[in-house]
């Protein structure tokens, strides 16, 4: 009855009452969020288990999710991006390390699926590579400098490997998120996605993140990792126009570009969806 009364009130654009408030739908049957007050509830109906998690978007709302229908998509939070001998400024990144393991751990424990998003390269992808992403990648104007160049080793000897392909020590999880990857790889609670484009969601019609989410009927999704206005941005934005809800994560997320262009991504991500910390997760988790 809840169900249709809001497939109802969504159709004709009225309010309803829910919980002696009232209350707007906004969607259809299927999928529909319903606003009470400065409460947006993005749980469809669902009768299972739901957080509130406090944003500070659209008038510092609160948001409350299903876990069961939530994930948390963690993008290229990779060596090549964050060790400091390939990556000697991204000292914002390797802040987000500490809350991305202790927000994983709790998210875990609340069935929140947990998705490793990173850029795993194989030869057909640089054959069929664009030439605009081949360049951009290159470390100076010579071709052989680009993704699956040979890095060499680090200082302890580690062989970096070649750049972002699959296997390679670069393209492996950075510093304890490795361990923690593994982890939940092995317990079922976490799930791994190689790519080959800036977004997750690009570089063929689905890609297995894509596929994926739709198998497992997955409805909210909240994003954090590197960089923040590249990678990161380019997955969200694309799984906002696939019909998402997205929230991004702001302490766990960080870029090496100037400050701007982290507030371009700031203002339009909480036009799209929501911006929240690790601590306010964490709050809402510890709420339940």
């Amino acid at each position: 009855m809840r169900g249709f009364l809001h497939f109802a009130c969504a159709a004709l654009g009225v309010a309803t009452l829910v919980s002696g408030q009232e209350s707007t739908v906004w969607g259809n049957y299927y999928n529909y969020w319903v606003k009470n007050g400065s409460t947006f509830d993005l749980t469809r109906g669902s009768a299972g288990r739901a957080i509130g998690i406090q944003t500070s978007s659209k008038g510092n709302s609160t948001i409350v999710v299903d876990p069961a229908k939530s994930a948390m998509v963690i993008v290229d939070m990779q060596n090549f991006f964050l060790h400091p001998e390939l990556a000697p400024g991204a000292d914002a990144g390797r802040a987000t390390v500490a809350p991305t393991v202790e927000t994983v751990l709790a998210l875990r424990e609340a069935g929140v699926k947990i998705l490793w998003v990173q850029w795993g390269l194989t030869q057909w992808d640089i054959l069929t590579m664009p030439p605009s992403f081949l360049y951009g990648f290159a470390s100076n104007d010579l071709p052989n400098s680009t993704f699956g160049s040979d890095m060499g080793p680090i200082a302890n000897g580690t062989e970096a490997g070649p750049l972002l392909m699959r296997g390679a020590w670069n393209a492996q999880a950075y510093g304890a998120l490795w361990a923690l990857q593994q982890e939940g790889l092995a317990k079922g609670t976490d799930f791994f996605f190689n790519k080959n484009r800036l977004s997750g969601m690009a570089g063929r019609a689905e890609t297995p993140l894509s596929i994926f989410l739709e198998d497992q009927s997955l409805t909210t999704l909240f994003f954090s990792g590197v960089n923040i206005d590249q990678c990161v941005w380019g997955t969200l934005l694309d799984a906002y126009y696939r019909g998402y809800d997205v929230i991004l994560v702001q302490d766990m997320s960080a870029t090496t570009s100037p400050e701007y262009a982290t507030q371009m991504v700031l203002y339009n991500g909480a036009g799209d969806g929501w911006i929240t910390n690790s601590s306010d997760i964490l709050a809402g988790l510890a709420a339940v």
